[in-house]
């Protein structure tokens, strides 16, 4: 069946859709394909009208009827009128696509939507797509520190995978419920498995031979299928429940006999589940549910259907292999549990769905009225795809626990926690930059609430039982440049009243001195830490050995001690507050001395000194905040020095290096175990989340204006092409390689990876420029 017979009718737009694509092909009357006339048919339309729109498709077609502006929005809802990878071939992707460039997409642009619409199609050889399948990785998130996730081939490939993830004491206590379903279809006498598993020396099943195309936004959407049966798969969760659900649509004209078996798990999901009998996953059943306690006294796994009976089949599916863990040096085979599987045979056009949960009270809602409904229309409608992209992708950091009045940011999946340092950057950009008054005072309400000695915490443990972490040295100063830029952003002056107290606090603690030997030194630098001791956001540590201990005056860090001050000034200004001498002295003594003890030989800057001790040359990006931050004490000349040193020794299109490649220490791979990682961490690996302040400085030194906008959208292309196309799909990553930056690498989806570009986007109003 061709995509075209699937197209439903789009009022007043289909005869110009049908003469744009018949001018496309280059056809007349005479050599009209039968794939055109079914279309014609589809769309309603006449076929008096049909003859004359052969005969002479440039008087009909949408390029020569319509503006630049509705000829895109026409596409759109041209491709949005499509089935979503129905029967699509190759000849008519191209057709589709040559349509795209008609209607005013650059190639690029025209490759986004026909992806965004009809999802990536799976063509060729199915051995030179696999590996490609087994590596890219999607991610659904539930607003609570929950999520889904698992690679395209459907295997699971790290320990953090898993069809349920739930976050059991929000947003913390992350495990592993229900792992994978495995998914059968049985026809003619034989099973087709659409699974597929790593075992050692072999993939079993493999289920990416009958993949036909995926898509990610705005859900993950498989389309299965062979020469007789064609079945699609949605998957999707609640946002504020631990809960999944998975959707099956039989797109065949013939009944599909389908299987699903569940294989659940219980562990904290940075560790492997492997068989204990301490796990007996009891279950009780029910009308169209089971109830499942993975051990006695455990919380339940509710499970529930639409259709099927469920049969009793209880086994483990042993030693499942994670390559990607294996990779990262950590455990890499696991168990998972089956208790029984469901089997129904689908109708054509039917929808079979089942949920998981940990909540009791969905067990008996009509399962279709939980899935929810596309969140496209929360977006402004907008040219740019790709900053709406970047808007939905960094709202799946956003996270509250329920009945809590405070918002917070994970700081990256699949693993980390919330921490002090990355909430403060990312915020900048994916609450204060997008205008969410509210959720940017509810996060910055949550660490004023818990300053201690003048410092926030430096994460929030996953596990509440642990305590709060106070070691950082920035991220209490990074609090002054949020709530600055908050104050610039809503003009919200009675809330900065309301922290002014706090903010002298931090000022007076850090004045005399606190944690971690912090203290004002005699030049009126601020100093931390010693050789154990990991408090900048080079924060690498293993066996108790800080990698970049970075102790003394940190380049950064005393820009940001600056800016904390000049801050202080600037709302006591707004206030009316009398300002302290002592406040404006230091900011003096600061100013005098900064340039003449930080700067080096080649007129770039030192990157820790400890004042008439010792000095660190190593040309690290720490220095490139001298430059983007609100406050400066470098003059033209001095940023323009250091950003064209900058450029030449650590930009990269996806980010900043952490080191210079000259330099002896420089390590230009992450690999390895949890050694060889770290210590590749901060001594050249790229880092996404600086590209903001290194393009905020190159505005700054060469101008805003359009041809300097362009230039920058042109440097980004590589970092888009990786956010739709690499490791984590529609994710940024953490870092890159520092010799050659060309795929992500540690977590596929960090906060403030991707918070710099929707705030480069929304500060520099990128979005509206068309290239």
């Amino acid at each position: 069946m061709s995509i075209f017979s699937s197209i439903k009718s789009v009022p007043d737009s289909n005869e110009a859709h049908f003469a744009s694509i018949v001018k496309i092909a280059g056809i007349g009357e005479k050599k009209s394909p039968e794939v055109l006339k079914k279309l014609a048919k589809t769309l309603h339309i006449p076929e008096k009208k049909v003859n004359l729109i052969f005969a002479n498709p440039g008087r009909y077609d949408v390029e020569v009827s319509w503006s630049a502006r509705k000829r895109k929005k026409a596409f759109r809802n041209f491709l949005g009128s499509i089935q979503n990878g129905y029967g699509i071939n190759e000849l008519e992707h191209s057709l589709i696509y040559r349509y795209a460039i008609d209607s005013g997409f650059s190639k690029d642009q025209a490759t986004l939507e026909i992806e965004n619409f009809l999802g990536t199609l799976v063509t060729g050889d199915h051995y030179e797509w696999r590996d490609d399948l087994f590596s890219k990785e999607w991610l659904l998130t539930n607003g609570i520190g929950g999520y889904a996730s698992g690679t395209i081939s459907g295997a699971n490939t790290r320990s953090h995978h898993g069809v349920l993830v739930a976050s059991l004491n929000p947003p913390a206590d992350r495990k592993v419920l229900v792992a994978k379903v495995e998914e059968r279809i049985f026809h003619d006498g034989k099973y087709f498995d659409l699974s597929s598993n790593k075992y050692p020396g072999v993939i079993h099943p493999d289920g990416t031979q009958f993949l036909k195309s995926y898509q990610v936004n705005p859900n993950p959407k498989w389309v299965y299928s062979n020469e007789e049966w064609k079945l699609e798969k949605n998957i999707f969760m609640l946002q504020g429940s631990n809960t999944t659900l998975i959707q099956y649509i039989n797109k065949s004209d013939i009944p599909i006999s389908f299987e699903i078996h569940p294989l659940y798990s219980c562990s904290d999901h940075q560790m492997v589940f492997r068989e204990n009998s301490y796990f007996d996953f009891y279950t009780e059943y029910g009308s169209k549910m089971i109830k499942t306690y993975p051990f006695y006294g455990s919380k339940a796994i509710y499970t529930f259907w639409n259709y099927g009976n469920y049969m009793e089949a209880r086994s483990w599916y042993k030693n499942v292999l994670l390559p990607v863990n294996e990779q990262r040096g950590l455990d890499y085979v696991c168990d998972y549990y089956r208790i029984g599987f469901l089997k129904y045979t689908i109708n054509p056009n039917e929808e079979l769905t089942i949920c998981f949960t940990d909540d009791d009270k969905l067990s008996g809602k009509k399962i279709s009225d939980l899935i929810p409904q596309s969140t496209n229309d929360l977006y402004p409608e907008n040219e740019c795809r790709f900053y709406q992209d970047l808007l939905k992708a960094g709202d799946q950091f956003l996270v509250q626990k329920p009945e809590s009045e405070y918002k917070s940011i994970i700081a990256g999946y699949h693993w980390f926690e919330v921490w002090g340092r990355d909430t403060m950057i990312a915020m900048r950009g994916l609450t204060i930059a997008r205008e969410n008054k509210i959720a940017s005072k509810s996060i910055l309400n949550r660490f004023f609430k818990n300053i201690d000695r003048g410092m926030i915490p430096n994460r929030f443990p996953d596990h509440h039982s642990d305590s709060i972490p106070y070691n950082t040295i920035d991220a209490t100063l990074w609090l002054f440049v949020v709530l600055y830029e908050y104050y610039t952003k809503f003009r919200d002056l009675d809330f900065v009243n309301n922290h002014f107290s706090a903010l002298k606090e931090i000022l007076d603690y850090h004045i005399k001195g606190t944690r971690y030997n912090i203290h004002v030194t005699g030049e009126g630098f601020l100093y931390g830490g010693d050789v154990s001791t990991q408090l900048t956001w080079m924060d690498a540590k293993i066996n108790g050995i800080a990698i970049t201990p970075r102790n003394g005056c940190a380049v950064e860090i005393n820009a940001l001690w600056y800016n904390a001050l000049k801050i202080y000034e600037y709302f006591a200004s707004l206030l009316h507050s009398e300002i302290d001498n002592k406040f404006l002295e230091l900011i003096g003594l600061f100013e005098r001395n900064f340039t003449r003890f930080f700067t080096n030989g080649e007129g770039s800057l030192f990157d820790v000194i400890n004042p008439g001790v010792s000095t660190d040359n190593s040309f690290r990006p720490n220095q490139i905040f001298c430059l983007s931050l609100p406050f400066s004490v470098l003059n033209f000349d001095q940023k323009e020095k250091i950003f064209k040193a900058v450029k030449e020794k650590l930009y990269t299109p996806y980010g900043l290096r952490t080191l210079s490649r000259d330099d002896s220490k420089f390590q230009g791979v992450y690999k390895g175990d949890q050694w060889q990682r770290d210590h590749a961490y901060h001594q050249g690996t790229v880092w996404p989340f600086l590209i903001y302040e290194y393009f905020r400085a190159y505005f700054q030194i060469y101008g805003e204006n359009l041809k300097n906008k362009k230039y920058v959208l042109k440097e980004l292309a590589p970092i888009k092409e990786h956010f739709y196309h690499d490791h984590g799909l529609y994710c940024i990553s953490e870092i890159f390689d520092g010799l050659e930056p060309h795929h992500g690498k540690g977590c596929i989806h960090q906060a403030w990876s991707v918070a710099a570009l929707v705030k480069l986007y929304a500060d520099y109003q990128l979005y509206s420029i068309d290239v």
